[in-house]
């Protein structure tokens, strides 16, 4: 069973409130404002932005529960196709209520209900600034993807440079490896070789020594050749 509203009913019993609260929507959507008291007013507010959030969906559902109350196919027609797409960014508050001065007889509070029927500064920058907004994260959004894309594309070229570089390094100490043992190689032969050639010219030295005419031996040699074949028991 619904919960009944609170505070004092607008008619004789609930049937009765429900047509007045669907008489006075079906007047606010074909006229676009209407005057009433204000406790009528503030009760058909609420009543007459649900139905225009159903207008808002569009939906077959929500038209069969729109004409549920209003009966008038033309005033359906035009909550659908007009009041309700004209709606469509904006988030409730789509009726506005003004106090009057009271009713002449029964001094009664008056004012007047009316559709929203121009969109506010604020509601123009609010939109303005979403678009700026979705706009500024769709570059943010991009750019992630563009670096990726480049790091995956400098990465094999940055493999390819290190491994030439490795390869060239490790040819380079290969080479000076070889050219070092064949430097070695070279003064090892060439000691080899000088060790012979240093000898013999001493040998050839005290060869020419010996045989040189002013030299100790060259006189030794005189000597005894002198001395031997003349001795004192030969004739001259």
């Amino acid at each position: 069973m619904p919960q009944p509203t609170k505070g004092a009913r607008l008619g004789g019993s609930p049937a009765h409130q429900r047509l007045i609260l669907a008489n006075l929507a079906t007047s606010l959507f074909q006229h676009g404002k209407i005057t009433t008291t204000e406790a009528k007013a503030k009760r058909l507010r609420p009543y007459a932005e649900r139905l225009i959030t159903k207008a808002k969906r569009g939906d077959l559902h929500n038209r069969r529960e729109i004409q549920k109350v209003i009966r008038d196919r033309e005033t359906v027609h035009r909550l659908m196709h007009e009041i309700g797409p004209f709606f469509a960014d904006r988030n409730g508050g789509y009726t506005r209520i003004t106090k009057t001065l009271p009713r002449q007889g029964d001094n009664a509070p008056m004012a007047v209900i009316e559709l929203v029927s121009q969109k506010t500064v604020t509601d123009e920058a609010d939109r303005a600034r979403r678009v700026a907004g979705s706009q500024r994260r769709r570059p943010a959004a991009a750019a992630p993807a563009a670096e990726q894309a480049d790091e995956s594309a400098e990465t094999p070229a940055t493999e390819a440079a290190t491994t030439e570089t490795t390869e060239t390094a490790e040819s380079g100490t290969g080479s000076a490896t070889e050219v070092t043992a064949d430097r070695n190689a070279v003064d090892e032969a060439e000691g080899s070789a000088a060790e012979p050639a240093a000898e013999e010219p001493a040998e050839d030295a005290a060869a020419s020594a010996e045989h040189t005419p002013g030299s100790a031996a060259a006189r030794t040699e005189a000597e005894e050749t002198s001395g031997g074949p003349v001795g004192p028991g030969r004739e001259s």
